[in-house]
């Protein structure tokens, strides 16, 4: 499959990223979007990045820009780091795919591309090398530092005192970045499971091995939770004590409980329960944080004083406004980041002195699964859903066990509500060969259940 284009970045098998083509494809982002003088540079632990990150350097370069070279850092230090000098950066990552492949992915100053930005990529690819005088290169270290020190300021020296958790480090480019963090806000940390070689850590649809060593961990060790990231660290991982991970919108809706915020912008896929934990408003948007950037900037442009956040099912989570945290100030920071959905649901724990699974339990009872079927190509997936949308017998065929169908949301894949509550939900990755399926219902089980049933039914249809 050849590399793929879209606000995610630029994704793709590593043979077929080749230099020239990760430099007409930067050529095309500096040519479309602004880049404020020059333009960051970092990298997850893929042991494909570095040469990737030369292609990068030198096309940013020969267009005569200056490189900040931030090194190997989690994809919303850089963010953060880029943002705050009011300059672009570019992300050697392919997130949580497997290490056969790798990608970038684009920032304005403002923080990640739009949609109009894509456009705007797609149409300069293509072009030739500037010329002219080349482009300064500097040492840029200090962005890890700067995105410790944020969380460190907001929540305090014991926001998690009397806390033991375990930080799967497996090849995160964060898993450094997460002890520290944790042991300055006052627990202690168990490193568990460090690894040399890339392990391509889907935070959204662990598989049974991964939650069967979470579960062993913690029981091994006395943990209170287990953390983690996927591999560039812009989506969390949280378990409890039993190891029972917490769905990333969960993280988000506790997240933006504790943040006291009155605008939830969040795909059409999150759990439905954040409608009922009393905001003022939530937005259903498209899957993806361009859509969720678009909701949350439309409310801010209509009231500039509003508490906006924003997430995504897989727990990425976006600060629209300058919040409050125990101990300081919390500024606000338009990307996907990890990090505040892992510390605030914990800190929240700690301050009620509860287990971090009783504050999930005294949400509303809806839960929700997700997984997905590699290998199946986009075109093959859309048009499998077109044909369940547009023939209401055919869908009707395919749920046959869900009973009477109450409605139908097309606002991203095909989601379906039945009368009894459950939601089944089908829709093509936007950056890989997968087709995804995520259920809610009135149980865990019953919502993994729905999962492991239209999975099979998909592998079945399309296999």
């Amino acid at each position: 499959m050849a590399p793929k284009f879209g606000t995610s970045g630029l994704r793709g098998l590593v043979v077929d990223l080749t230099p020239a083509l990760v430099a007409d494809y930067t050529r095309a982002f500096l040519a479309a979007c602004p880049t404020g003088g020059a333009v960051h540079v970092g990298w997850d632990l893929r042991p494909s990045s570095p040469e990737i990150v030369q292609a990068v350097m030198q096309a940013i370069r020969a267009e005569g820009l200056a490189v900040k070279n931030a090194g190997a850092l989690p994809t919303p230090a850089l963010a953060l780091a880029a943002m705050t000098t009011g300059h672009a950066a570019v992300m050697i990552t392919g997130s949580h795919i497997p290490a056969d492949r790798n990608g970038l992915k684009f920032y304005v100053p403002s923080g990640e591309i739009s949609k109009e930005d894509e456009t705007g990529i797609n149409i300069n690819l293509g072009r030739a090398p500037a010329g002219g005088a080349e482009g300064a290169l500097e040492e840029t270290p200090g962005a890890i530092d700067a995105y410790v020190a944020r969380y460190v300021a907001a929540f305090g020296a014991t926001a998690l005192s009397g806390l033991k958790i375990g930080v799967y480090q497996h090849s995160s480019v964060a898993r450094d970045v997460m002890i520290e963090v944790i042991e300055a806000l006052g627990a202690e940390t168990v490193a568990l499971a460090r690894s040399d070689i890339f392990i391509p850590v889907d935070t959204e649809a662990l598989d049974p091995e991964t939650r069967g060593m979470l579960a062993g961990w913690c029981a091994e060790n006395g943990l209170d939770a287990v953390i983690s990231t996927d591999g560039d660290a812009d989506r969390p991982m949280v378990s409890d004590a039993t190891g029972r991970v917490v769905p990333g919108d969960v993280l988000g809706a506790l997240t933006a409980r504790w943040l006291k915020a009155e605008v939830i912008c969040t795909p059409v896929s999150s759990n439905t329960l954040v409608m009922e934990m009393g905001f003022d408003k939530v937005v259903s948007t498209k899957i993806g944080s361009p859509f969720v950037i678009a909701a949350m900037e439309a409310a801010l442009s209509e009231d500039p004083a509003a508490r906006v956040v924003g997430y995504e099912a897989n727990g990425g989570f976006l600060l629209g406004f300058e919040a409050q945290g125990p101990a300081g100030k919390l500024e606000p920071l338009m990307t996907r980041d990890c990090m505040l959905p892992i510390l605030a649901p914990l800190a929240a724990a700690r301050a009620a002195e509860l287990p971090l699974a009783d504050l999930v339990a005294s949400l509303p009872p809806r839960f929700t699964a997700a997984d997905r079927i590699a290998g199946i190509e986009t075109d093959v997936s859309k048009a499998f859903i077109a044909r369940l949308t547009e023939d209401a017998g055919a869908r009707a065929a395919f749920f046959a066990d869900m009973g009477a169908e109450d409605s139908v949301d097309s606002t991203d894949g095909l989601r379906s509500r039945f009368a009894g509550g459950e939601v089944v939900h089908l829709r093509p990755s936007g950056n890989a060969p997968e087709f995804r399926c995520y259920a809610e219902a009135a149980s865990a089980e019953q919502a993994e259940e729905l999962v492991r049933t239209y999975l099979a039914k998909l592998g079945t249809d399309l296999g």
